[in-house]
């Protein structure tokens, strides 16, 4: 989707950063108080990050529990909405909002300024009461500095950059990353022809199915929301259990802390399975011990074991990517993510929210579209508290 190009100048009611779900959310919301907002993206595209994930990639979160503000993910989508569908429904959410999208637009800096915010861009500054930063949950590729890395004749690569089994048919595969996108991946190479896929993790995941009875596991993640955390780790260590039997001969024991500890602690959510364990006990996935560092055509295991291997695909994470653009502020943990979200703001920073955040057992769309509706109050309250905006009827 090209972008709508706004004549009026460099200076709005609202600046969104990030036209990813979150970001288009947030400016839906923030249009429907009558504001003028516009969003900018790096990339040339609405959901630009998504368009980097695996082909065979679908939300793990059903689609009537996916849908941002607004506007529903169309039925014909399916029940688990594939990554082209739902990069289709971003483009469809856009235009249906008529939201101002300036695209190749990269947000650089921001400082406040006579009491407003000023977005030092790529191209110039912006400036606006409300800032909403929404660059997304995965922005930057994390991939460890392993020993060795320079001498690996083999290909390494993040997960960010595969696509499919294509080119990697006949070749020794190893997968690093206990995740969704380390355990799909692995699937996804188990089934495209490659010689051997391995998966090598540190720490033990939580596993849970996809469904139950039929029923989205997403619903009983909401459910929980409200249960004691000690209750929701021990109904989940259960689940597990009941679904998937004893792993610790797949080299998979049971996990250190049940799904709440880990999801709220950790921000560590569960592995959801589709397919993943049974090709495990069939032998077409091996488990093996965390990736200690590279040799010339070996990776080294904990525990000195040695693999021969062609590829290496590091499906190891992402960082938040918020230090050049808001670390200056005091808006951000130690460990680089928003400690305010939603419509909350952080003490000196008002009209700063972060939205897409937070990856509960609800879902991260679901949780992004609550915040997205929080940030549309929270700019309401503001602008029926500014004469300057008494004027302009909402929308």
């Amino acid at each position: 989707m090209r972008a709508k190009v706004n004549n009026s100048g460099a200076s709005h009611d609202a600046v969104v950063i990030g036209a990813g779900p979150s970001g288009l959310a947030s400016a839906a919301e923030i249009m429907r108080q009558g504001a003028d907002c516009v969003v900018l993206e790096r990339g040339d595209v609405v959901g630009n990050s998504w368009t980097r994930h695996y082909a065979r990639l679908r939300l793990h979160t059903a689609r009537s529990l996916s849908g941002l503000p607004g506007y529903r993910i169309p039925r014909q989508y399916g029940k688990w909405v594939a990554r082209n569908d739902l990069i289709r429904y971003l483009e469809e959410y856009s235009r249906h909002h008529s939201l101002n999208i300036r695209f190749g637009v990269t947000a650089e800096r921001l400082e406040r300024e006579d009491g407003r915010w000023k977005i030092a861009t790529s191209a110039g500054a912006f400036a606006a009461d409300t800032v909403v930063i929404a660059s997304g949950y995965n922005h930057t590729p994390d991939v460890p500095d392993w020993p060795g890395r320079e001498k690996f004749r083999g290909s390494l690569l993040h997960s960010s950059e595969y696509r499919d089994p294509k080119g990697y048919e006949g070749k020794r595969v190893l997968v690093v990353g206990a995740g969704n996108s380390g355990a799909e991946i692995a699937l996804d190479l188990s089934r495209g022809g490659v010689r051997e896929v391995w998966l090598a993790i540190r720490t033990p995941p939580n596993i849970q199915r996809r469904d139950l009875a039929g029923f989205p596991l997403q619903l009983v993640g909401i459910a929980t929301l409200r249960l004691p955390p000690a209750t929701v780790d021990a109904l989940s260590l259960r689940l597990q259990k009941l679904g998937f039997g004893n792993l610790e001969k797949y080299g998979l024991p049971p996990p250190p802390r049940g799904v709440y500890s880990r999801a709220m602690g950790e921000e560590r959510i569960p592995l959801i399975d589709i397919g993943t364990i049974e090709a495990i006990k069939r032998g077409e996935i091996k488990v093996v011990p965390a990736l200690e560092r590279l040799e010339e055509t070996e990776v080294v295991l904990a525990g000195e074991r040695r693999l021969e291997v062609d590829a290496v695909v590091a499906a190891t994470g992402f960082r938040r990517g918020l230090e050049g653009l808001v670390g200056h502020l005091g808006v951000l943990s130690a460990k680089g993510v928003p400690m305010e979200r939603g419509g909350r703001t952080c003490p000196g920073a008002p009209g700063l929210h972060f939205v897409g955040y937070t990856n509960d057992l609800g879902g991260l769309l679901r949780r992004s579209a609550i915040e997205a509706r929080e940030v549309g109050r929270a700019v309401a309250k503001s602008r029926s508290a500014d004469p300057r905006s008494a004027a302009i009827p909402a929308r």
